[in-house]
C-alpha cells in the first residue's frame, strides 16, 4: 500500500540546489508539487526513508520536514530545535 507523504523544506545555502532537491522527491514515487517547496508523494517509502533520500542532495544547513499521513510518523532534519521539541512534546495528543 502507498503512503502519503508530505515534503516541506527551506534551501538556505548560496546557489540552492532545487533542481537536485526535486529531482530526487520526483524520483520517489507519484507526487504533485502543492508550493514552491512543499509537496505531496505517494510512494511506499516512509517517513524516515522519504527524509533520508531527500536530505542526501540537501546542504547541511537545509531544513527538512517529512510527514508520513498514512502510519501518522514524521521525520526532519535541521529544523529549530524548539520545534523539534514541541513536535515530540505534542503529535500524539488528543484535543480536549
Amino acid at each position: 500500500m502507498a503512503n502519503n507523504i508530505n515534503i516541506s523544506y527551506d534551501l538556505y545555502a548560496p546557489g540552492q540546489k532545487y533542481d537536485r532537491v526535486i529531482e530526487r522527491i520526483k524520483s520517489l514515487g507519484s507526487w504533485a508539487k502543492v508550493h514552491k517547496s512543499y509537496w505531496y508523494l505517494s510512494t511506499n517509502l516512509n517517513a524516515a526513508q522519504v527524509c533520508d533520500a531527500v536530505w542526501a542532495v540537501m546542504d547541511p544547513n537545509d531544513s527538512l520536514y517529512v510527514i508520513d499521513g498514512t502510519n501518522n510518523s514524521a521525520a526532519w532534519r535541521n529544523i529549530d530545535s524548539n520545534v523539534e521539541t514541541f513536535i515530540k512534546n505534542h503529535w500524539l495528543l488528543k484535543a480536549a
